[in-house]
């Protein structure tokens, strides 16, 4: 495994091994992977944005990209309703994984992945996807890029960060493993034997 710089990363990475859902761990050898002379930077001149993972199965491939957040126990009110999710992004997320989506084709799709910290043990009914990693519980919900970017509204217009609304996130979050996310072609050999050797 990979030296993950964030708990959440690390955590995610071995849920995919617990999983056994294939993986590359991206880190900068992400630039193996887009054609030659393809224009990585976005229409503001800055440069795309990196992401975390590139997942690989036979109901599809998804780039995706962690984003970890602290879900606290929940107030009495709350516990009728379920903790509040947080699920803001950047718009220089969205619209890096977008150009990122278009660049890889067709067989890849991105997605945020939310990788929830838990002060305890998370109820059954809240989320599908949860394990314990270095004595912490983590919890998974995925969002497709482009389910996210039809929904989303503004936050913060000074940091640039966008949100969902909660019956949003709701409707548009699925669990990873065993998901129903579009079938596409497995990805070329030559895409993941490029990618595979840039890592090494």
């Amino acid at each position: 495994m990979a030296q993950r710089r964030h708990h959440y990363e690390a955590a995610f990475e071995a849920f995919l091994r617990a999983a056994r859902i294939p993986y590359v761990a991206v880190d900068e050898a992400r630039r193996a992977l887009v054609p030659r002379g393809a224009d990585l930077r976005l229409s503001t001149g800055e440069r795309l944005k990196s992401f975390d993972f590139v997942l690989y199965g036979g109901s599809g491939n998804l780039l995706t990209e962690v984003k970890g957040r602290r879900l606290g126990s929940a107030g009495v009110g709350a516990r009728r309703r379920g903790p509040r999710m947080e699920c803001w992004v950047t718009r220089e997320d969205v619209e890096s994984l977008t150009a990122w989506e278009g660049l890889f084709g067709e067989a890849f799709e991105a997605a945020f992945v939310f990788v929830y910290w838990c002060d305890e043990l998370p109820p059954d009914a809240l989320f599908d996807e949860m394990i314990e990693h270095r004595g912490r519980w983590y919890a998974l919900r995925a969002v497709r890029v482009r389910d996210f970017r039809e929904s989303m509204k503004p936050r913060s217009e000074r940091w640039g960060t966008l949100d969902l609304r909660r019956a949003d996130f709701d409707r548009l979050s699925r669990p990873l493993a065993g998901h129903e996310w579009p079938v596409h072609d497995p990805p070329p050999m030559s895409v993941m034997e490029t990618l595979t050797g840039a890592l090494c």
